[in-house]
């Protein structure tokens, strides 16, 4: 039931319900903005109020009680609109008002929230189930904004294009908009009065489930959305079959799992399945990820065929809330068993490691290392002239050109004890050479050196750049004399070579080359 006011208009009270009296304050504003400008305009829009007062008048003595929306929409019809009774031409307007671009965007949006306003004016939102394609939720737009269902069904075939944008709107506004399933929801979604007649309208008309035959426009639409459903109906039946075989192979794993001995070899074992060492730390664990996995597994498979028996009409669609709690039941799922199937994975690996003892090191004259530094050392023929307390050898990361994932050397020890010394030998020809590299260090005391004649130091810039993450510097060392035929270069963090105490966690060096830069200088006298 709508509530009703008593209103005073022109002096004469009137029974009007508040949907009827909010579209007749709307009209009555607008009329004193258009016409509020011009001379005489109050005297105007008064005389219009109390020629809106003897039709309701009228009404009275035809024996109609309380005035409605309906009687309100035909006195404006045979008034007219504000434009209409202004006479003012729109291109005349726009001519008048062509410098005031902010009025006229102010006007132009109250006419659309006008139009909006007495559109949808009594009524409320809801699903449409006499002209649905899926769940109504278009058609019911197009009830609610007196407007064509085809333009609706247009506009989010062109969404669905724009990445799928289309199907998640739909599925959200099929969710949060209820369905007119009752006679009285079916009127208040249409903007009619609920009376005893209109009621049995409804439900007359249910009966008759009357069928209107289509015009072009919209039967290609419903051939193109019957091809759309498809569609979607196929790639579901496919995904479901996906995911029951999932299940299925889920839950034989589980049951075999339970009854085969824990490090036994057969398949679908909790060893063959790389869950031993999950079992064996955790399972507690093991057995809560069992069961997110049959939810994220169960519950799209429930809902896809619940929605392709709903749309055989063998049974009625899913609640708002029944859909919800599946959501929100799929979502905490898949939360819970994606962060504990990676920690299940790391259980495995560490049990392996453990289990097997697995050991990636090696030897390099010497030193054990890790694999992948002897091999880098190797391949640079470097040699190793001291090398204590190192962590590590050589290390991979963005290099001095930008590069990712390129391997140089690299020293580190917490403590600042470490003690290395790497060292390069090549066979040239006597003369003066240059040096060049990049090389970076967390503290002082490390160094790059080259051995021709005399020995050069010099020392790896410290990066105090806390935004340089790399910190590569150019190393240049000038002016080695070579009179032999080898020179050696490298670089060095011993106290007893450098003479000056490394107080560096890590430091590196890369891209080592050597320039002939000029001849030896003449000798004879």
């Amino acid at each position: 039931m709508k509530k009703n006011i008593t209103i005073n208009l022109c002096g004469r009270l009137f029974q009007i319900d508040e949907d009827a009296y909010e579209l007749l304050q709307q009209y009555i504003n607008s009329l004193r903005s258009s016409f509020g400008k011009q001379e005489g305009g109050d005297e105007i829009v008064d005389d219009i109020e109390t020629r809106i007062a003897e039709l309701f008048d009228e009404l009275r003595l035809q024996g109609i009680e309380a005035i409605t929306i309906e009687h309100v929409k035909e006195i404006i019809t045979r008034i007219g609109k504000p434009e209409e009774l202004t006479g003012e031409d729109g291109e005349k307007q726009q001519e008048g008002n062509g410098t005031n671009w902010e009025e006229q965007a102010r006007s132009a949006g109250q006419k659309i929230y006008e139009n909006v306003r007495a559109r949808t004016a009594g009524k409320k939102l809801y699903r449409n189930p006499k002209d649905k394609m899926l769940a109504g939720v278009l058609s019911g737009i197009a009830v609610y904004t007196n407007t064509d269902p085809v333009i609706w069904r247009f506009l989010m075939i062109l969404f669905t294009f724009c990445y799928g944008v289309g199907i998640f709107i739909y599925l959200v506004l099929a969710l949060v908009i209820p369905e007119a399933r009752t006679p009285e929801q079916l009127l208040q979604m249409e903007g009619k009065d609920i009376t005893p007649q209109n009621l049995a309208d409804v439900v007359v008309e249910g009966e008759k489930q009357h069928v209107q035959r289509p015009g072009f426009m919209r039967l290609l639409f419903i051939i193109l959305m019957k091809m759309v459903i498809a569609f979607v109906v196929i790639i579901s039946i496919v995904v479901c079959i996906a995911l029951s075989l999932g299940f299925f192979g889920v839950l034989i794993a589980t049951v075999s799992a339970m009854v085969l001995p824990l490090n036994s070899t057969l398949p679908f074992s909790l060893g063959a399945m790389g869950l031993e060492g999950a079992w064996v730390s955790n399972p507690k664990l093991l057995i809560i990820f069992v069961i997110a996995l049959f939810l994220v597994l169960l519950l799209p498979i429930y809902a896809i065929i619940h929605m392709v028996l709903s749309l055989t009409g063998k049974i009625r669609p899913m609640g708002v809330i029944q859909r919800i709690v599946n959501i929100v039941l799929w979502v905490i799922a898949v939360c819970i068993a994606v962060p504990l199937g990676i920690t299940i994975a790391n259980y495995h690996y560490d049990y392996y490691q453990e289990r097997y003892q697995i050991d990636s090191t090696t030897t390099y004259q010497g030193v054990k290392m890790d694999e992948n530094d002897a091999d880098f050392l190797r391949r640079g023929s470097w040699n190793l002239v001291k090398a204590k307390n190192c962590d590590h050898y050589t290390y991979y990361a963005m290099d001095s050109q930008g590069y990712n994932n390129a391997r140089f050397l690299d020293v580190f020890n917490d403590r600042c004890e470490e003690i290395f010394q790497a060292e390069r030998k090549e066979k040239v020809e006597p003369g003066i050479y240059q040096l060049t590299c990049y090389a970076r260090a967390e503290g002082p005391g490390t160094f790059i050196y080259a051995m021709g004649k005399e020995k050069h130091l010099q020392t790896i810039p410290v990066n105090n750049n806390p935004e340089d993450e790399m910190g590569w510097k150019p190393i240049t060392i000038d002016s080695i004399v070579v009179a032999g035929d080898s020179i050696a270069y490298g670089m060095s963090s011993d106290a007893v070579f450098t003479g000056e105490t490394c107080r560096a966690k890590w430091f590196s060096a890369m891209d080592f080359v050597l320039t002939r830069t000029a001849d030896l200088p003449n000798t004879k006298k």
